[in-house]
């Protein structure tokens, strides 16, 4: 099951993804993933055309900023404007993007009302042209990640037809409609039915966070997987999932390793946002992901949501994972 992945003219060594997460998967996340884990390659948070081709450099900075520490990213661009799209397309490729992906799974409200992420689900037309936008501008293997319809065949079906004849390089299924939550079991079936329907790589993505969720994906037959939040506060968990795969030890890192590891993360952010409290506000987010194994996460999360200094949240993450 872990194998070489080949998705239009990149191959890569494995086929496990470190997917897009809205606030988190900057720069500093990536560079963490790719050192413990070196997933097939990682991607940006989701980007709005508008923000790239408009928006001052200090706007764009934590969405277009790669590390010199990470290995290959793919740069998810949202938009519903195949112009606005085929610039973005050739920014994203003069920047050093290794892949680019359109989103059309996300289900904010704010985004569905701008005609882009899942709403494009309903607009076969707009995503065709969508999908020759990127296409057209760059030499790059592209890609649309979607959600599945929930038990409606016959969207699928229309959906897997705009994206074999708009030819984009492979496609990447989460299992779940857009209106549903993560209590919502994936849907493997619907994953496997565009495996089923298109010669295209079809990517599985939702629920994998152990090796029996990362069977159950393989299973459907997909080409490859990408995880997302189970990886956040785990930079190393793709490389536990190979090692279980096949059968192999590994070593979890020390909880005062992942102590380090937060306050660099911490620390990363503050340099690329320039600002500290940015950075702090953002690690509230992620602060119950690195303390998933500690006894008094409860008090450690409390701790940094009331934080408002890096010095004192460093000193926070020291205590608490010692």
């Amino acid at each position: 099951m872990i194998k070489p992945l080949i998705l239009g003219n990149k191959t890569f060594p494995i086929n496990i993804i470190q997917g897009p997460l809205a606030g988190i998967s900057c720069a500093p996340f990536r560079a963490l993933a790719w050192r413990y884990s070196q997933p097939a390659f990682s991607c940006t948070e989701m980007i709005s055309c508008k923000t790239l081709l408009h928006s001052s450099l200090k706007t764009q900075q934590r969405f277009i900023e790669k590390d010199p520490q990470e290995g290959p990213v793919c740069f998810q661009l949202a938009s519903s404007d195949p112009l606005e799209l085929a610039e973005a397309t050739k920014k994203v490729t003069d920047l050093g993007a290794d892949l680019i992906d359109l989103n059309c799974g996300c289900p904010v409200k704010k985004i569905r009302s701008k005609g882009a992420g899942s709403r494009l689900l309903t607009e076969a037309g707009t995503l065709y042209k969508l999908i020759r936008a990127m296409k057209d501008n760059t030499h790059l293997p592209v890609s649309i990640k979607i959600r599945v319809e929930g038990g409606q065949e016959k969207f699928n079906q229309e959906i897997a037809k705009v994206v074999s004849e708009a030819g984009a390089d492979f496609l990447v299924v989460h299992g779940r409609h857009w209106t549903e939550h993560y209590e919502t079991p994936c849907r493997h079936e619907e994953i496997q039915f565009f495996v089923e329907a298109l010669k295209i790589p079809v990517i599985g993505n939702g629920d994998i966070a152990d090796v029996e969720s990362l069977q159950r994906m393989f299973a459907t037959g997909c080409a490859g997987v990408m995880l997302a939040r189970a990886g956040v506060g785990r930079p190393w968990l793709i490389a536990k999932l190979i090692a279980d795969m096949h059968e192999e030890p590994f070593t979890l890192p020390s909880n005062t390793e992942m102590g380090v590891v937060f306050i660099e993360h911490v620390q990363r952010l503050a340099a690329l946002l320039g600002n500290e409290k940015f950075a702090i506000l953002q690690a509230r987010q992620f602060a119950k992901y690195y303390a998933h194994r500690l006894q008094l996460k409860a008090k450690f999360v409390e701790e940094v949501n009331v934080c408002s200094e890096l010095g004192d949240l460093e000193a926070i993450a020291l205590r608490y994972f010692e």
